[in-house]
């Protein structure tokens, strides 16, 4: 559907063997975020740089989940992460509710990374293409209800990560910053008691929110604290702030630079 529609996404493959997965390398190229299907909180997702590293990594993933099919991208080194969610009815309309970009860049899992509503630093290019890729693909999954889709911005093309056609844990969060039950309105639609046009959203938010993930490492010191496409936070916060100016905001920012620098 992606390629019908000339939506960028990085190349991927599919491996059950480690042999699978070492003739993919040669076509996807290092590095290659590795993860298995059907879990949740990114387990056991892990980038890898080299052959030895995927070999590795596959043997232990189909040792622990036997039966499991691995997905294999080329992970876009360096890019910036964003996400939007949107609301959706049968007849094809798209509300977008919200876009958000993510303070750390792409690598880190989303449930960890600080993100901006709205977005702070994506260009008028950048932001039409989340806009129009997020309305492409809602309508041709012939979603109704809430979608959530992450995008990686590289070189000002946004490629598509996933599309999740579900409410997403930034839904409360962008109701809560703007001040409207968007939750009501998707199950509204999702029941067919209204149309996306129903509504007259009128989304109220004076400067940025920010979504702050809450870690508990304290009350699990065995745990490796560092951050990676494996989600390790139990929850999260909101940060009103009134501009970019902020203090707070300049020390989380500082994050993505050192982030970029390694």
């Amino acid at each position: 559907m992606l390629k019908d529609n000339k939506i960028p996404f990085p190349e991927y493959g599919i491996a059950e063997t480690a042999d699978e997965a070492l003739v993919l390398a040669d076509k996807l190229d290092f590095p290659i975020l590795v993860r298995p299907s059907y879990v949740l909180g990114g387990q056991g997702m892990k980038i890898v740089i080299n052959k030895e590293e995927l070999v590795k990594h596959v043997v232990d993933l189909l040792g622990r989940m036997p039966g499991n099919k691995l997905l294999l991208d080329h992970y876009l080194d360096g890019a910036i992460e964003a996400e939007a969610d949107a609301i959706c009815d049968a007849d094809g309309n798209v509300y977008i509710i919200g876009i958000m970009e993510h303070i750390e860049p792409c690598g880190i899992h989303s449930g960890d990374s600080n993100a901006t509503l709205p977005a702070f630093n994506l260009g008028e290019f950048v932001m039409q293409q989340i806009k129009d890729h997020t309305r492409t693909i809602a309508t041709e999954l012939k979603t109704v209800g809430l979608i959530n889709i992450q995008f990686a911005i590289k070189n000002d093309i946004v490629y598509i990560i996933e599309a999740n056609p579900r409410a997403s844990r930034t839904v409360p969060f962008i109701a809560k910053a703007y001040k409207e039950p968007y939750v009501n309105y998707a199950t509204k639609v999702m029941l067919g008691h209204n149309k996306v046009t129903d509504f007259n959203f009128n989304p109220q938010l004076e400067g940025y929110a920010i979504k702050q993930p809450v870690f508990s490492f304290n009350k699990f010191p065995n745990v490796d604290k560092k951050l990676g496409p494996e989600m390790k936070s139990t929850g999260e916060s909101i940060l009103f702030i009134d501009s970019l100016k902020d203090d707070a905001f300049y020390d989380l920012y500082s994050r993505r630079k050192m982030y970029l620098n390694k």
